[in-house]
């Protein structure tokens, strides 16, 4: 137990844990003090000197983040110099970051243009010294705007949390600055957590906010949206609404109040990756397949694997994702029952990840020729098209989803936390085990922020060992460990975001894990409530199967992928 001591702060006493920073005292005390290159999921940086104090006794300004507190501490937060000194800070932290508010992420919630207000900063006092530096094109899925960057180091800390270390310091000139590395051995995976953990909006996903509204200019096609299972607890938080607030009528309306005549939800999508996840893990322990399964869902994930350890591609389930099977499914089932063509129509996803703007790039997609998916929106893009168009949001009366492709299961909901995947396979999969549905259908050993959780299942006597990764850092791990011991796990499910999709890099911002664990609760609460909650008890997906998907051929073309070893992908420079 940490030891108690006794500190003062603005002339108030207060008790504190040793080994704490001042920061975090003052934080738990509701005490305010301003900071911008901290974020609780990463090491502490201390390179803003926006958290200065004054401690008694020691002479100059302290950075509160770094500096530990001492039993007798006597600590100011406000005072002439230290408002003095921010004001200063900032004014140079603005000579590193070339505003451009109106399509940055922040634009809602700039906390560096709100601390600028507040210390009456001259934005620009100080010319500019980066207006001439690159953007870095980092695939179809990200970029980063260097003339924005004030090199907090934030970006690199969560790409090292993640485990990819793409980005690095690199000294140019005077300075050392925020870089991708250019060694052959280390590329992007598209993940996004750069962009979540940026406190300035350096990083955003490709084309983020440019052009969001094409499609809905082109009236010659029909245009479907469909959403994530994970966007129903998130997308509230950029209107003001509590992280976890489950608002799928809303957004269904908000959706049709855009024009959109046609909106489905990804989780119908991913009932029917359940069972194919199922059927092919049960295949693989009766058939002595390659094992462990991977789950391949996630295309930072996939990205990883094909890149860093090709090796493990035959370990991937050829299932492809949520998403990719439910935009192949309305260009084929529904584009039938519709009388359409598939050229005719235009699938655009709302999605928690800017990965995925990659992955309906990859030519393996293709049906017929054609990408299932023709564009990816983020949670916050699809947020500033809704207030584009000034639409209420909060106010509007929630609608239902359309009929013809159905109603999802709680299994499908829940894809959108960390576990996720792997509960509702497991729920399956029980049931074609032992033919018939568990009393007790939760597997709650596989849920939670932890970044690595393990369990093992008995189902009808067998023993199926499990993982659930959260954080390639903790895949890297469990891989070295197969390397040990190759038959410790039967399946297991990773994702690239921490938290999984819930924290994915399209999400609102900021975030941290008391964000996340209210953004899956939520999930986990509509999957509490729902009625149906087995993919395989879905009346839509047995009509699909039964109707569609009974022939193998479509099964295979919309249903499965391939997987191949990938070079380090290299881009222009604007």
């Amino acid at each position: 137990m940490p030891k108690k001591i006794n500190i003062t702060i603005n002339g108030k006493k207060y008790k504190a844990d040793s080994g704490q920073s001042i920061l975090d005292v003052a934080r738990a005390n509701d005490i305010y003090i301003t900071t911008l290159c901290h974020h609780p999921d990463l090491k502490i940086q201390g390179s803003c000197r926006l958290c200065n104090v004054e401690i008694k006794g020691k002479n100059g300004l302290h950075t509160s983040c770094s500096t530990e507190v001492s039993d007798g501490m006597k600590i100011t937060t406000d005072s002439p110099n230290i408002k003095r000194a921010r004001k200063i800070n900032l004014e140079l932290i603005f000579s590193e970051h070339c505003e451009e508010c109106s399509d940055c992420i922040y634009y809602q919630n700039c906390t560096i243009r709100n601390y600028a207000k507040k210390y009456k900063v001259k934005i620009n006092k100080f010319t500019d010294r980066k207006k001439h530096h690159p953007v870095h094109k980092f695939g179809p899925a990200l970029e980063f705007d260097s003339s924005k960057c004030i090199d907090c180091g934030l970006c690199i800390e969560a790409c090292h949390k993640v485990g990819v270390d793409f980005l690095e310091y690199k000294k140019k000139g005077k300075f050392f600055e925020v870089m991708p590395s250019d060694k052959k051995d280390k590329d992007c995976i598209y993940c996004g957590q750069c962009l979540t953990h940026c406190p300035v909006g350096a990083f955003e996903g490709v084309g983020e906010f440019e052009g969001v509204d094409k499609h809905l200019l082109n009236t010659k096609k029909t245009v479907v949206f469909q959403f994530a299972p994970s966007i129903r607890s998130t997308i509230g938080e950029e209107f003001g609404m509590p992280p976890g607030s489950v608002v799928t009528g809303q957004l269904i309306a908000a959706i049709r109040a855009l024009g959109i005549k046609h909106v489905f939800d990804v989780s119908v999508g991913a009932d029917v990756t359940t069972i194919e996840e199922a059927t092919e893990l049960i295949d693989r322990i009766q058939n002595k397949g390659e094992m462990p399964m991977f789950t391949s869902c996630c295309p930072g994930w996939v990205k990883f694997a094909e890149f860093y350890h090709p090796e493990l591609l035959p370990n991937l389930t050829t299932v492809r994702s949520p998403q990719i099977i439910m935009g192949g499914l309305i260009k084929t089932f529904w584009a039938q029952k519709m009388g359409l063509k598939a050229k005719d129509i235009t699938v655009v996803s709302i999605m928690p990840c800017v990965a995925k703007k990659y992955e309906i790039k990859r030519p393996e997609m293709k049906i017929n020729g054609i990408y299932p998916v023709d564009q990816v929106l983020t949670t916050r893009e699809l947020s500033h098209l809704i207030r584009k168009n000034k639409i209420d949001f909060k106010n509007l009366k929630p609608e239902k989803l359309d009929s013809s492709l159905g109603i999802p299961t709680g299994a499908g909901v829940i894809y959108g936390a960390s576990g996720g995947v792997m509960e509702s396979a497991l729920r399956t999969a029980a049931k074609m085990i032992t033919g018939k549905r568990l009393p007790r259908i939760e597997f709650k050993q596989v849920r939670g922020m932890e970044g690595f959780k393990e369990a093992k299942i008995k189902i009808k006597g067998n023993t199926v060992s499990v993982g659930v990764v959260n954080g390639i850092s903790n895949a890297r791990k469990i891989i070295e460990e197969l390397k040990k011991q190759p038959n410790k796990y039967d399946y297991i499910e990773v994702m690239s975001c921490f938290g999984g999709c819930i924290g994915g890099g399209g999400q609102p911002v900021p975030v941290n894990d008391e964000i996340r664990q209210k953004r899956a609760a939520g999930l986990y609460t509509v999957d509490t409530n729902k009625k149906i909650r087995l993919a395989d008890d879905s009346p839509i997906v047995k009509e699909i199967y039964d109707e569609f998907l009974a022939d193998h051929k479509n099964v295979h073309n919309v249903c499965h992928t391939g997987f191949m070893k990938k070079k380090k992908e290299v881009f222009p420079k604007k």
